[in-house]
């Protein structure tokens, strides 16, 4: 037993003794492009040795410390996701940071002990774990946000983003210290016990934990910071925050309110489905106006976040398999989305700037392609993946007999599809400039 125990905390020991070895091997060697490179391949390794061990363990469900970290089925398959995102991100990363002499030896270590962070989310089963995991993973991404120190922008997103991340930080150990005061447990089963009386004080500490959370998968009405930082961000960094400090946000926020509050459900019901149209219908409309590509997207992912609390919304089995299929499929079409951005330049300068695509069919007929199929799958346009997760979390709703939320989801792809086909007429029907 206490075999299967140690086997089940591997992958988290294995990406912190990395991130510790590629820091120390980095502070000794010399500063240079190719000493970040060496790392940033090495980071790579760690984490497909970290994935080797997630995906060797056994299928039984294991809780450790006493509760507070659990693994199952359902955190293997998110810490998968996390790891792909993470790979992705660093992968995209190696061009564009060596072009602008920026491949320092932090970056890659930065970004595993992120990922740590991210596990321990996942993988939280108790407030102080999940306050633990959300700060090693926070901090790390402040960072990485004012990574190019010479670039005001750059600089101007890390301290957005840490102003903004400590306020929510604080609301959210407000609200814990309220959960664990009037339940007198930081155990999530132990909570739920205890929230079965429709505690007051519990409802009230669940509400600040929610904002909390929402801030970090920049949900409405706590989107604020999102916009500008992943303008500001390197496009590389932008490409890692949407892809898995999302998918790890969001898994711990499913398990939060299922596991924490499954007696309460109508309490916690009522805000997701309020932050879900919220998100939907500003990341719809908002983005219309968007000149610059990454700020497009930037409202692109608060659109898509409100779909995947559809699924959540609907407190279902159904629900949360609708929220693993949609956080599956927005990975891959935002990391490839990302990819493209990175591969497209002009004058040796990123295309940043929507117009500046006009005209890609004609001169680079296989991008245009690969773009064009990333933007109809973000539109939810059948056959292709991004409709399929739309259509789970939506089918989720409807079952739940949420059929008003179901229809806004619907009507919010409609307005949401005018600005990625918008890009693909650009790119189809412009001339070249």
């Amino acid at each position: 037993m206490n075999e299967l125990l140690n086997y089940a905390a591997l992958p988290e020991v294995i990406l912190a003794l990395g991130a510790m070895a590629l820091l120390m091997q980095g502070a000794f060697a010399t500063d240079n492009q190719e000493t970040g490179l060496a790392t940033g391949w090495m980071a790579i390794g760690v984490l497909v040795l970290a994935g080797v061990a997630l995906l060797m363990q056994p299928p039984a469900s294991v809780t450790l410390f006493d509760g507070a970290f659990v693994v199952d089925r359902y955190t293997r398959f998110m810490k998968v996701l996390v790891l792909a995102g993470s790979a992705g991100a660093l992968l995209l990363a190696f061009d564009s940071f060596t072009r602008k002499q920026i491949m320092k030896f932090e970056y890659p270590v930065l970004v595993l002990l992120a990922t740590v962070g991210m596990f321990m989310m996942v993988s939280a089963n108790d407030l102080i774990a999940l306050y633990i995991g959300l700060e090693l993973q926070s901090l790390a991404l402040y960072v990485v946000a004012a990574f190019r120190r010479d670039n005001v922008r750059s600089s101007e997103a890390g301290l957005k983003y840490f102003v903004l991340g400590a306020l929510s930080s604080g609301m959210l150990l407000y609200g814990a210290s309220l959960i664990y005061g009037f339940s007198g447990s930081t155990l999530f089963p132990v909570i739920a016990t205890a929230a079965k009386a429709s505690n007051v004080g519990v409802v009230i500490g669940l509400v600040f934990v929610l904002v909390g959370l929402a801030f970090k998968v920049s949900a409405v009405p706590f989107h604020m910071w999102t916009p500008d930082v992943y303008e500001g961000a390197p496009t590389p960094v932008t490409a890692f925050f949407a892809a898995a400090p999302k998918v790890a946000a969001m898994a711990l926020l499913v398990r939060f309110v299922m596991v924490g509050f499954p007696t309460i459900s109508a309490q916690w019901q009522q805000i997701i489905v309020f932050i879900a149209i919220a998100s939907m219908l500003l990341g719809s409309f908002a983005a219309i106006g968007q000149t610059n590509i990454k700020r497009l997207m930037a409202y692109s992912s608060i659109g898509h976040v409100g779909f995947a609390l559809v699924g959540l919304a609907a407190n279902s089995e159904q629900g949360v398999q609708g929220v693993l299929i949609y956080m599956s499929i927005y990975l891959v079409m935002t990391l490839g989305t990302f990819a493209c951005i990175l591969a497209m330049r002009r004058k040796d300068e990123m295309v940043e700037d929507i117009d500046e695509l006009s005209g890609l069919a004609q001169t680079n007929l296989p991008m245009a392609f690969a773009l064009a199929m990333l933007m109809f799958s973000l539109a939810g346009i059948p056959p292709l993946a991004g409709f399929w997760g739309k259509f789970y979390v939506i089918a989720a709703a409807v079952k739940a007999n949420m059929t008003t939320l179901a229809v806004i989801a619907v009507l919010a792809s409609v307005v949401a599809a005018f600005y990625y086909i918008r890009i693909v007429l650009v790119m189809f029907v412009e001339e070249p400039k």
